[in-house]
C-alpha cells in the first residue's frame, strides 16, 4: 500500500510516517498542494492523506482539482477543521473520508483499511492473470503455473506494478517509487536484483527490459 501524505506540520508528518511505515506501508510526503497534484498525476499512490490548511492551495481545492480530472483515487482528509460544516464541505468536494485532528493512530489505520477494501471492491476482479502468473491483490497470493509461489514484499509489489500496467513501459523511477519511501537509501542495482529474482521464479522472458528506459510485461 503506497500512501501520499500531504501535511505541512513537520513533526506530525514525521510521526505519521513512522507509524504507517511500521505497518508495512510505503509513505511519501509533500508539504503543499502543488507538489501533491504533481505526484498524483505522475506517480499516483493508492491513497492520499490530505491536510486542508496547506501553505499554497487550500486542501479542498486540491481535492476539486483531482476530481476534475476524473481521478477517483481515495482521499482521506486529516485536519483541525472539525465543524459539521467543514466535514460536509470536505466530503462534498470529493473526499472519501474525514478525520479531525487530534486523532489516534489505530483509528487512522482502520479508516485506511476501509479505503483499501473500497479499492478492491471497485475492481471487477482481485485477480490479475498474465500467463503463467496469477496474482491476487486481495490476499497477496501469487501462483506461477498454478502453483503458489512465495515472493518477498518488494518482489510482490514490483510484480503487481508491472502486471497492473501490462503493455506499458514502466520507468526505473516509477517502479522504485512503488517500493521505497522518498529519500530512502537505495543501492543502484537494487531494482535489477528484484527483477532477476522475479525472472528466476517465473521465467527469464516474462519481464522485458527496455534498455535505457525501464521494464514491461506483455499482455
Amino acid at each position: 500500500m503506497q500512501i501520499l501524505l500531504v501535511e505541512d506540520d513537520a513533526s506530525l508528518a514525521y510521526g505519521l510516517q513512522q507509524a504507517l511505515t511500521r505497518e508495512g506501508m510505503i509513505i511519501n510526503h509533500v508539504t503543499n498542494g502543488k507538489d501533491a497534484l504533481h505526484v498524483v498525476e505522475t506517480f499516483p499512490p493508492d491513497i492520499v492523506l490530505l491536510d486542508l490548511g496547506l501553505p499554497d492551495i487550500d486542501g479542498t481545492n486540491v481535492i476539486k482539482s483531482i476530481r476534475s480530472s476524473k481521478n477517483l483515487i481515495p482521499i482521506l482528509i486529516l485536519t483541525a477543521r472539525n465543524s459539521v460544516e467543514d466535514t460536509v464541505f470536505g466530503l462534498d468536494c470529493g473526499a472519501d473520508d474525514y478525520l479531525a485532528k487530534p486523532f489516534e493512530i489505530p483509528e487512522l489505520l482502520a479508516r485506511i483499511r476501509v479505503l483499501e477494501r473500497r479499492i478492491s471492491t471497485t475492481i471487477e476482479s482481485n485477480e490479475i492473470v498474465i500467463e503463467p502468473v496469477s496474482l491476487n491483490t486481495k490476499n497477496m497470493q501469487v501462483k506461477v503455473n498454478a502453483q503458489e509461489t512465495i515472493f518477498s514484499k518488494s518482489e510482490y509489489m514490483l510484480l503487481k506494478a508491472l502486471m497492473q500496467n501490462a503493455g506499458r513501459v514502466q520507468t526505473r523511477d516509477k517502479l522504485e517509487s512503488q517500493l521505497y519511501n522518498w529519500g530512502e537509501e537505495v543501492s543502484s542495482n537494487t531494482l535489477e536484483v528484484h527483477i532477476h529474482h522475479l525472472r528466476k521464479k517465473i521465467s527469464s522472458d516474462f519481464i522485458k527490459t527496455i534498455r535505457g528506459v525501464g521494464y514491461t510485461i506483455n499482455k
